[in-house]
């Protein structure tokens, strides 16, 4: 391996996710595990589920986790898709006091974000760059010449008179609406147009599960801005994590 592992975990509604990460190769060191989100998922309860994660690893050192969350300074700020108990909530304390050891939180799209950017479809680009991850929501990730530009949270723009951008984009409304790939589309092309027109990116980089199935949607969208897939899918979450894990102590 070029470099010591960290560990990643990524935090979603369903599963918890965790790897070891080679961050010179941008790759998992060792097997993913996974374990179901607890329901509900309080701070509390996500702590101890994530305790179990790090046990079944059997790797030491620092942790980078994400949350599905506006993070400030590791105060989660927002709760659009977790419990709202988890608003005002120190997660680095949080998690720091339950796994002992040293550990950073992020947002999961800018985790996921900045994978793409160190070792998929952004590597190398300059300019304005955004990654949108299509899930349950519409996460996003904002770049200028390969800087972060944290939690943006453009899933929650407001699209005249469609409402609030991912209760009308996103890849579970397609789902609970068995959208065709097309009428999903015609979706994404509204969405899309809308921050080409805000931001004007050099690029749009697709991301999320989705992404997998990329060409049977994203060829329908056409912009000014090059739009291309994500090329770590679901890996992305872990891999980004794991470059928030504290550096001074892998």
């Amino acid at each position: 391996m070029s470099e010591t592992p960290a560990v990643g975990i990524d935090i979603g509604g369903s599963g918890i996710k965790g790897a070891p990460v080679d961050l010179g190769a941008g790759a998992f060191a060792a097997e993913r595990v996974r374990i179901p989100t607890p329901q509900p998922a309080t701070p509390d309860a996500v702590a101890e589920t994530v305790v179990k994660v790090l046990d079944q690893l059997g790797v030491p050192g620092a942790v980078g986790l994400t949350l599905p969350a506006v993070v400030r300074h590791g105060i989660v700020e927002t709760a659009a898709n977790i419990d709202h108990e988890w608003i005002g909530t120190d997660a680095v304390k949080l998690f720091s006091n339950a796994t002992g050891r040293a550990v950073g939180v992020v947002n999961d799209a800018d985790a996921a974000g900045l994978a793409e950017m160190r070792y998929g479809a952004g590597k190398a680009k300059t300019g304005v760059v955004l990654v949108a991850t299509l899930g349950t929501g519409i996460g996003s990730a904002l770049f200028s010449n390969g800087e972060l530009v944290p939690n943006t949270e453009l899933g929650h723009l407001h699209l005249h008179h469609h409402g609030v951008a991912e209760k009308f984009a996103a890849e579970s409304v397609r789902e609970q609406h068995d959208l065709s790939w097309k009428d999903w589309a015609e979706r994404l092309q509204k969405y899309f147009e809308f921050v080409e027109e805000l931001l004007w990116p050099e690029l749009i980089i697709v991301g999320g599960g989705v992404s997998k199935k990329a060409d049977k949607f994203l060829p329908r969208v056409k912009l000014r801005t090059e739009i291309v897939p994500a090329q770590l899918y679901n890996d992305a979450g872990i891999i980004g994590a794991a470059h928030f894990a504290p550096r001074d102590v892998l």
